[in-house]
């Protein structure tokens, strides 16, 4: 089989670097491969479903100027195709009095990222969320929920009915690059194309470094545990609450996240995987331990930030800490009032020196397009990412 362009990994971006491609090139022959059985398996499937608003991130980043457009895109895609949406807002709140400057820059970014932001008093915090309590607070309109999973099955019959090729069950073992085309050896024979874009997300270090391209950034997987709220309970959250973030560390910290399809999502507590596929704490794969440990980058960045790292680790060991922090901003949740439910992996890119990579990363070259970095905010991103990855595949596709 030869293609034009290959995309190797089959969750929501891979998915929407096919659309992307197929809208700007009807022409161009594409196949989307994945390894598990089905679309969306990994970070797409486990996440929290939260179109993001991109308030967190930096004036002039991918991570803000990608949010903001994507949360449209996905919003009106789940419109189009009949998929569960809201567009309920958020709120942000501090309870301690250290954390208002931080809200207010918080809020000072939002503005210049072109979002509407509304400073709360602790009356309108009560009118938003009335079990919630804190100091002071923004609501974010531009704020919702959706089933990103349900999004990229979607995708995937869109894609097929385009006459996209759409393997599963199909894992890329190696690359053979050629003068003008790349083999990409997978477990069910070759495909060749002209271009490959990987879009493997916890892997795609790996898979870049198959396919020749190798510097200092390596993917370090983190587990985001979580709970839900008992039924009984879930009346203490109406939509969307979170708390000011560290802005020195790259979790938002434990929020509650009323879903489309019911229920309230409380969490994530970011503690370090033993697997890149590790969601589960007996999840353990040796060979990426030692790959992880022998990571110089985390060695720095966990010395920067044992205290933080120590406090999501005693909380991923002891619930009551969890609850906790969980009563900054609902005190009324107890212990009995959350359950266990399934966790997530965050895929985070960390440098040899050990700073995080703290937006979407792109690297290329004459065969290769890689997404070296695209977590948290990367499926509210889905649609704008895929087309710079159309892009970036499309413009050498004829050389």
């Amino acid at each position: 089989m030869t293609h034009d362009i290959v995309i190797v990994g089959g969750g929501i971006v891979g998915l929407t670097t096919a659309l992307a491609i197929t809208d700007a090139n009807p022409d161009r022959s594409v196949a989307v491969l994945e390894k598990e059985d089905g679309w969306a398996r990994h970070q797409t499937g486990h996440n929290s479903g939260v179109i993001h608003s991109g308030i967190y991130y930096p004036l002039g980043s991918l991570k803000a100027t990608m949010a903001r457009q994507g949360g449209q895109e996905v919003a009106e895609f789940c419109d189009r195709h009949g998929l569960p949406v809201t567009r309920s807002g958020k709120i942000i709140v501090a309870t301690e009095p250290e954390e208002l400057p931080r809200l207010e820059k918080l809020r000072e970014r939002g503005v210049a990222n072109g979002l509407s932001v509304h400073p709360l008093v602790p009356e309108q915090i009560r009118e938003h969320e009335p079990y919630v309590r804190g100091l002071a607070g923004l609501h974010v309109p531009a704020t919702g929920t959706c089933d990103f999973g349900a999004v990229a099955r979607k995708l995937a019959e869109v894609l097929e009915g385009r006459g996209v090729l759409m393997l599963t069950s199909t894992r890329v073992t190696g690359f053979a690059r050629g003068a003008r085309e790349v083999v990409v050896q997978t477990d069910r024979g070759d495909i060749t194309a002209r271009r490959v874009a990987n879009c493997a997300g916890l892997h795609s270090d790996r898979l870049a470094r198959r396919g020749g391209h190798d510097d200092s950034v390596r993917i370090v997987p983190f587990r985001g545990e979580c709970f839900e709220l008992v039924d009984d309970r879930q009346y203490l959250v109406k939509n969307l609450v979170y708390p000011v973030p560290d802005p020195a560390f790259p979790f938002l910290g434990v929020h509650l996240t009323r879903m489309t399809a019911g229920g309230v999502h409380v969490g994530p507590n970011a503690v370090l995987a033993l697997a890149r596929e590790g969601y589960r704490k007996s999840s353990v794969d040796w060979a990426g331990v030692r790959d992880v440990l022998s990571n110089r980058g985390l060695r720095v960045l966990a010395r920067a930030y044992w205290r933080q790292g120590g406090a999501e680790m005693l909380r991923s060991m002891l619930k009551p800490l969890f609850v906790r922090a969980v009563r900054r901003l609902v005190p009324e949740v107890r212990s009995a009032d959350l359950v266990a439910a399934p966790a997530g992996v965050r895929a985070q890119a960390i440098r040899h020196d050990g700073t995080l990579v703290d937006d979407f990363a792109f690297a290329e070259d004459d065969r290769f397009v890689h997404l070296l970095n695209a977590p948290s905010p990367a499926a509210t991103a889905s649609f704008p990412i895929g087309r710079e990855i159309a892009r970036r595949c499309l413009g050498k596709t004829d050389q």
